[in-house]
């Protein structure tokens, strides 16, 4: 397929029939070739989260493909309420898509799932991404501290809340913070559907099953033999970087990087930085 004239701001929305009767909504652009990166996205995020700078210095290397996973957005379906069936659903759209090896970039809800998937087809995955995201039965993960769970779930959630919850509070942190806003807002025609109060209550139900504490089910990432690339705010307070820590020391070829003066949204605000971490990494 090619998509080297594609960028961002101006990608198609396309849709694809999987086998498992789920119709996915999904962008696909950047250097054709190669084995693509799958983007897997956070929580109540859409296709129009991704921020637009970060996907094109993606895409000047790869080709990389965003999707809506069930019930999200523009795609057919009910959000399940559990990481297990959201990696399950996403096994089918990359299957969907004739993909036979694939790397894999999850960020916070969407590094739950892409480790889920990493262990459940480990042949399907090349090198893996773990952004702003933690192990299942990680400490501390078990919801989010009250004022990022109230300002993540409120349903009229908007760039105020987005702000607060995804940029670190110094000075620096909220200008990029607005930056971001500036680039999410770049995108004025075929804009992705909006989500869905269900979808938001069955993404946190996951989050909260996923974070029960369980120190058995840490043992699960040293089945992850994928180099991995795992990576931080150095003031995430709704995945806190001492979860990444725990992945790069359970996962036996893990790298780590924290990035300074950021939040959960780290990878917004570096998002020179860590485009250019995650394409040496894969290349």
């Amino acid at each position: 397929m090619a998509t080297d004239n594609i960028t961002a701001v101006n990608a198609p929305n396309l849709f694809i029939d999987a086998t498992n009767g789920i119709r996915y909504a999904y962008r696909r652009f950047g250097k054709s070739g190669g084995v693509p990166l799958i983007l897997m996205q956070h929580f109540r995020g859409n296709l129009d989260f991704w921020d637009n700078a970060l996907l094109d210095a993606f895409a000047a290397e790869r080709e990389i493909i965003a999707f809506d996973n069930t019930g999200v957005a523009a795609t057919s379906g009910k959000t399940p309420d559990n990481v297990r069936q959201m990696a399950r659903d996403a096994i089918s759209f990359i299957e969907a898509l004739k993909f036979e090896t694939v790397d894999i970039l999850g960020f916070s809800l969407g590094g739950f799932v892409a480790q889920d998937v990493t262990l459940l087809r480990p042949y399907l995955v090349r090198k893996l991404i773990l952004a702003g995201t933690g192990p299942q039965g990680g400490p501390g993960m078990h919801g989010w501290v009250k004022d990022i769970a109230d300002a993540a779930r409120k349903a009229d959630s908007g760039g105020a809340e987005l702000a607060y919850i995804m940029f670190k509070g110094t000075p620096t942190s909220q200008a990029k913070g607005q930056e971001y806003l500036g680039r999410f807002m770049a995108r004025r025609t075929d804009r992705d559907a909006g989500g869905t109060l269900q979808t938001r209550d069955a993404q946190y139900d996951a989050v909260v099953d996923w974070g029960i504490p369980d120190h058995s089910k840490l043992q699960r990432l040293a089945a992850i033999e994928q180099p991995t690339f795992v990576a931080s705010g150095d003031d995430d307070r709704m995945l806190p970087p001492r979860l990444a820590y725990i992945m790069a020391g359970l996962i036996p070829n893990a790298q780590i990087k924290i990035y300074p003066d950021a939040a959960h949204g780290f990878l917004w605000q570096h998002h020179r930085e860590f485009a250019a971490d995650v394409n040496s990494f894969l290349g």
